[in-house]
């Protein structure tokens, strides 16, 4: 026996069995395993946070049994990428859905329109069916619509889905004229007492905005005429390259959804509201409207106008992560599992593309808040 062990056998003699059993079985393994390699690999920079819990936090987004396949990763901090990371066969290049992401963006839009004075906030919008005389619905304002506030009859979800009425405008008999379908609703609240989201409210502000746009009922012209406004004053300003967006047959932009991005595109528009509406120091649209859209509407502490807050929702399950996270958080959210989180004060933006099942939605909403949550203020 080596004269050099002999010190470290009399030493182990002297441990207590508990801890002399726990040696011999090499209990100093415990713990969480490393991340995996292509984890560590989309870290750049920790931004602060810890980068092998940051590490780990991003495997866990790509946990396919968990949380359904995610195509795409992308945190930026301070305005720079800090991780991203990408499911084989996509890159930072490849155009993803957002889905209801898209009504950030449509926001955006008629945001434009109103700083030019084309429409205003308070006053009937501007729906010609909704103007003949004793109709209710000429009591709905443009601040309500994007408030979610509406009170026209909406079902979001149903079972089965395709009664819903956001299928069935989507894809079934609204799909070629769907501010048609979506403006023939009746009232089922008083205008502005009822807080319910709509994805038909984002084809009637997309449908409001062509009718401003131009006085042609051709779809190719009133597709040219929003495409162009859209492009020049809200998605090149924003800096979404890439971007491509959806019409229907009546040439109306479908401002509710189908709208596909690359995921650095989606982080410029969350980079944007976190700047409330400025980039590299010049305001692209004017700071009380994006400042708007991230303040609570009337109805519900959960809903600004386009965006989703942190507040505590008065009904339903909470979207973000109230009393959790920063209370100025905010976020443009799709379904099947789109987030697009900033947050002021961390100076982050956060964006998940994929695909979640209804069952494995809650188990991302935990890890987007624990990934988020690494970053200090």
């Amino acid at each position: 026996m080596s004269p050099r062990r002999q010190p470290l056998i009399r030493a182990l003699t002297l441990l207590p069995a508990p801890l002399l059993a726990l040696a011999a079985c090499g209990g100093g393994q415990d713990g969480p395993p490393p991340p995996s390699a292509e984890a560590q690999a989309a870290v750049r920079d920790d931004g602060g946070a810890a980068r092998i819990p940051l590490a780990r936090a991003i495997d866990t987004m790509f946990d396919a049994d968990a949380v359904g396949p995610t195509q795409a990763l992308v945190v930026m901090k301070r305005g720079s990428v800090v991780a991203e990371r990408y499911a084989p066969g996509i890159d930072e290049k490849t155009p993803l859905p957002g889905w209801s992401m898209a009504q950030c963006v449509t926001a955006l839009m008629i945001g434009q329109l109103v700083s030019d004075g084309r429409l205003r906030m308070d006053e009937t919008a501007p729906v010609p069916d909704w103007q003949r005389p004793g109709d209710p619905r000429g009591e709905i304002t443009l601040r309500q619509l994007l408030q979610m506030r509406s009170g026209l009859r909406h079902t979001e979800t149903a079972e089965p889905e395709r009664t819903s009425d956001r299928t069935r405008m989507l894809f079934l008999d609204g799909r070629d004229d769907m501010a048609a379908y979506a403006e023939a609703q009746p009232l089922e609240a008083p205008a502005g007492r009822q807080f319910e989201p709509s994805a038909a409210t984002g084809v009637i502000l997309a449908d409001l905005a062509g009718r401003v746009l131009t006085d042609s009922r051709d779809p190719i012209l009133k597709r040219r005429a929003v495409g162009d406004y859209l492009r020049t004053r809200v998605l090149d300003p924003v800096g979404m390259k890439g971007t491509q967006v959806t019409y229907d047959r009546a040439g109306t932009l479908v401002g509710s959804s189908m709208m596909l991005s690359p995921a650095r595109s989606w982080a410029m528009l969350g980079e944007f509201l976190r700047h409330t509406g400025s980039v590299k120091g010049a305001q692209v649209l004017p700071h009380r409207w994006v400042t708007f859209m991230r303040t609570a509407s009337p109805r519900d502490p959960a809903y600004g106008a386009g965006v989703w807050l942190n507040g505590t929702p008065r009904s339903g399950t909470a979207l973000l992560w109230p009393g959790q996270g920063r209370k100025n958080l905010f976020a443009c959210l799709g379904e099947h599992g789109q987030y697009l989180v900033g947050s002021p004060d961390q100076l982050l933006t956060v964006v998940r593309l994929g695909h979640s099942a209804p069952e494995q939605e809650a188990a991302l909403h935990d890890r987007m808040g624990q990934l988020i949550e690494l970053f200090p203020g």
